[in-house]
């Protein structure tokens, strides 16, 4: 036998104690997965809303540069491409959610709009091809911070969830067991004291 369930009144005091903290420690999962499932929401109706502006990009800047090809021709286009900086302005930061590490990408654009080519030789179709896949650089950045903290954010509901289920379904169910038996145990324990007092006074008189 465990000696924390010995029908004591210092047992029964600590288990009331841990019963206690049970019950405050699964309020406070409770309400940090309702914290998380908010912000998850607010996550996901965000990433809908940048995807179908990515979607809608992406098609105009399609559309941009399969007319580009077709007034400059295959070949210059690529040529022109190459001449595109590799981009190097990412960075990669975190914030704190409930104890749940959320990334952050940032993106900063280029204060320069001039173009890496010449205006003379290309036509304005490159040039709005060039401004859509920025956007849509910038607009992936955004996706890319939103989508990783939504799964974080669903593997930390997932844990505080499977926290929450065993401090309802099998700690506090279990200290309220112990605190009943040790009650129940030290009030029968109290009954026969009682009962043997009578005895021993009767036996007096």
């Amino acid at each position: 036998m465990d000696p924390r369930e010995f029908p004591t009144k210092g047992n029964l005091m600590l288990a009331k104690n841990s019963l206690m903290l049970a019950r405050q420690g699964y309020d406070l999962m409770d309400k940090k997965r309702n914290i998380l499932l908010k912000e998850l929401m607010g996550l996901i109706d965000e990433a809908k809303d940048i995807q179908e502006e990515i979607d809608a990009t992406f098609t105009k800047a399609y559309a941009c540069l399969q007319r580009a090809n077709i007034e400059h021709g295959i070949s210059k286009v690529q040529e022109l491409a190459f001449t595109v900086p590799i981009e190097d302005s990412l960075k990669m930061q975190t914030r704190s959610i409930m104890g749940t590490e959320i990334p952050l990408v940032e993106y900063t654009p280029s204060k320069d709009e001039k173009p890496p080519y010449s205006f003379y030789s290309t036509s304005d179709s490159l040039d709005e091809a060039r401004i859509a896949f920025e956007r849509v650089k910038e607009l992936t950045a955004d996706l890319a911070t939103v989508e990783t903290s939504a799964y974080r954010l669903a593997e930390s509901i997932k844990k505080t969830q499977k926290r929450a289920n065993a401090l309802k379904n099998i700690t506090i169910p279990s200290y309220q067991a112990l605190v009943k038996d040790i009650t129940n145990a030290l009030e029968e324990k109290d009954r026969e004291e009682f009962t043997r007092l009578k005895v021993i006074k009767r036996g007096r008189t």
